[in-house]
């Protein structure tokens, strides 16, 4: 896929990686950006960008931007929410609406633009994942359990979508300097190098991009004994009368 001859459809545009995806979108020459948030107003002035309305957590709102933007023919499921829930003690209104806007609003966008997609000619869908859809953590568990649910979803819709051509590519990354993770204490990466390394895997016609070395080690230990991921469960249970 070469960027020059694509019109781009970004969900949450209007900050961090959503933002980045917009900037290197342009510096790579796309025909057109629809610049999608639920706060339009907010996506500043930049030729061949068009602010557009949209809850992707909402059906109608989502049906009418396959209406409005039928001459998409990229669409990158940038859209999140982490409440920081755990599974076992965290409210379940916080869990119910990260699976709402993580999976099944990934969901609906891709339910919708699909045949946008395939009337134009097959293009591509980029799905923005997380390290979290492999790992556990002392928090934020719920947002893994979302984001496992969109990389299967994400692994699902290759399969389905393969007959009409359209390219489907994973983003998946851990820690990323933005708004969502200003309260996290840890290694980040620029948003900026993120949306650049996606961009290139997928005019590379990469199936998965994995934009950092902790993500990568993540994934390559997939098959591992969980005893041999998380060796602290076994020193917690020897420490217990």
């Amino acid at each position: 896929m070469d960027i020059r001859n694509e019109i781009a459809l970004v969900t949450g545009a209007n900050r961090g990686i959503g933002h980045s995806f917009v900037t290197e979108l342009r510096r790579r020459g796309a025909k057109k950006i629809y610049a999608a948030t639920r706060r339009p107003e907010t996506i500043p002035e930049m030729p061949g960008v068009v602010p557009l309305m949209l809850d992707v957590t909402d059906d109608g709102s989502v049906t009418r931007a396959a209406d409005l933007a039928d001459d998409v023919t990229l669409l990158i499921n940038n859209a999140g929410v982490s409440t920081f829930a755990r599974l076992t003690d965290g409210a379940e209104d916080d869990i119910r609406l990260e699976m709402e806007t993580n999976f099944f609003g990934t969901l609906r966008m891709v339910r919708a633009f699909a045949p946008v997609l395939d009337a134009n000619g097959g293009g591509a869908v980029l799905n923005v994942l997380s390290v979290m859809a492999w790992m556990a953590y002392e928090h934020s568990n719920s947002y893994g359990a979302s984001k496992a649910a969109a990389w299967a979803l994400t692994n699902g819709i290759r399969y389905e979508l393969a007959g009409q051509g359209t390219q489907i590519t994973a983003l998946a990354m851990a820690s990323v300097d933005t708004e969502m993770m200003a309260g996290i204490d840890d290694v980040k990466s620029d948003p900026d190098v993120i949306a650049k390394a996606a961009l290139d895997g997928l005019e590379a016609g990469s199936l998965e991009v994995l934009a950092d070395g902790r993500t990568a080690q993540w994934k390559s230990r997939l098959g591992e004994d969980p005893a041999l991921l998380y060796p602290q469960l076994s020193a917690q249970g020897a420490t217990r009368p």
